[in-house]
């Protein structure tokens, strides 16, 4: 049967302000039946949503429709939530799942997304030679395996404690930073021998100086 629940993935981004709800609160309102704050939800997670979707998809529609679905499934199995980690980590972990299904159901020919910035660091948009060491460097995630690039992607782009990473891969804490520590073991090996990420390690930032210390086991 086609559901009939439909929550749109282009809307505007939406902050908290000092007044707002918790998601807690919004979650509960959506349980005793107003519909409206679950768009409020919507508004608040559907941009890192959709920023995680695109990495592992590569394609803005495909991405799209994986938030999408992940919002309905969220939607429709609301009830299951039991809040022993926060709503967002649980969105996440649904869409995360979610993605993962469809690259495994599907075999899709990816085509680059030019209107998609996804940079590492906010100077890494500033010249073409950082935005070239950008593609780079995703071209080396897009090739860990499945579970060190969420890892990865969640602690690196979305700014989550190992914690929360280890909600949304259903795994305990240290596998979750286990895998991390693996992808940049992985990635620090290529780059060592790529002269020009080597090069421009400390001035895109973002993983790069983690990449460059010692200390991989790193706190919340």
């Amino acid at each position: 049967m086609k559901r009939e629940t439909n929550f749109s993935v282009k809307a505007t981004e939406s902050g908290m302000g000092v007044n707002e709800k918790t998601d807690q609160q919004l979650v509960e309102e959506v349980r005793a039946g107003h519909r409206a704050s679950f768009s409020e939800l919507v508004k608040r997670h559907q941009r890192g949503l959709l920023r995680l979707s695109v990495r592992f998809m590569k394609d803005l529609d495909i991405a799209q429709d994986v938030v999408q679905e992940a919002f309905i499934k969220a939607y429709e199995k609301l009830n299951m939530f039991e809040g022993r980690a926060s709503f967002k980590s649980w969105l996440y972990q649904i869409t995360v799942n979610t993605a993962r299904n469809k690259l495994r159901e599907n075999r899709y020919d990816f085509s680059d997304i030019d209107d998609v910035q996804l940079s590492v660091a906010p100077i890494a948009e500033r010249t073409l030679v950082h935005n070239a060491v950008s593609d780079m460097i995703q071209l080396e995630v897009d090739r860990l395996p499945f579970k060190q690039k969420t890892a990865l992607v969640l602690r690196i782009y979305e700014d989550m404690s190992f914690a929360e990473i280890a909600a949304v891969m259903e795994c305990p804490y240290d596998t979750a930073k286990a895998n991390y520590r693996h992808a940049l073991i992985k990635l620090k090996e290529v780059f060592e021998t790529q002269s020009e990420l080597k090069k421009w390690t400390e001035d895109v930032g973002g993983f790069f100086m983690e990449l460059n210390t010692a200390n991989f086991a790193e706190a919340d």
